[in-house]
């Protein structure tokens, strides 16, 4: 079973940054979308950032556009996401997931990120 490893996470005041690290021990990296997803106490999970492979597309969602960046690095198998002026609502357990057509779905154990106003 492939588990996904993320780090990074920790507490940090509002205005600061994190850059959070998912390894995936995947022998084709390359060829899958690599995404971050958060999930707040009572919340639904939700998507936060996915690129293609190869990095040629991004996207994000509305609430961290401008703020956050998701990148990867295929020569690592490791995904970032650099994390910039953070607000108190970011604060959630964030997990690493990869995905590729006719492929199982593997996701990490998650990191917390923790804002305080």
């Amino acid at each position: 079973q492939v588990q996904l490893v993320e780090s990074g996470g920790g507490l940090v005041q509002a205005g600061g940054s994190l850059r959070l690290s998912c390894l995936a021990p995947l022998s084709t990296f390359s060829n899958f979308y690599m995404s971050w997803y958060r999930q707040a106490p009572g919340n639904e999970r939700e998507l936060v950032a996915r690129i293609s492979p190869y990095g040629g597309t991004t996207t994000y969602a509305d609430s961290v556009k401008g703020r956050f960046t998701i990148s990867r690095d295929d020569a690592k198998n490791t995904v970032y996401l650099q994390m910039n002026s953070l607000k108190p609502e970011d604060t959630a357990v964030y997990y690493c997931k990869a995905n590729q057509m006719g492929r199982p779905v593997y996701w990490g154990q998650g990191t917390q990120v923790t804002v305080s106003s």
